[in-house]
């Protein structure tokens, strides 16, 4: 009589359940630790927003390049409240290329 004659099928079941039960912590933090860039990206939108109207005090730009910098940073402004913060860092980063930051 073997080792597997011993062992019956629901033993084996709940063996296997237990894995699941301790992976799962496990499973959570690596979610986690995936989405914990995506909310990095969405704080910093609102930091280049900052930056982009504190250097619109003082540039000199020309009259197409200002209402350029305007309307990206309104459209970062849109796609950051809507949730698309990858559009968002895109625009915003354009306008502060116009900015020379």
């Amino acid at each position: 009589m073997g080792v597997r004659s011993l062992v019956s099928p629901h033993l084996k079941l709940q063996a296997c359940g237990d894995m699941e039960d301790i992976m799962k912590p496990y499973a959570l933090l690596a979610a986690l630790i995936g989405l914990w860039p995506a909310a990095a990206f969405a704080h910093a939108c609102p930091s280049l927003m900052s930056e982009i109207d504190q250097a619109m005090q003082t540039a000199s730009l020309s009259e197409s390049d200002t209402a350029r910098v305007k309307e990206l940073r309104t459209m970062g402004e849109e796609q950051h409240k809507a949730g698309d913060h990858d559009a968002s860092m895109s625009s915003l980063e354009e306008a502060k290329a116009l900015l020379g930051l």
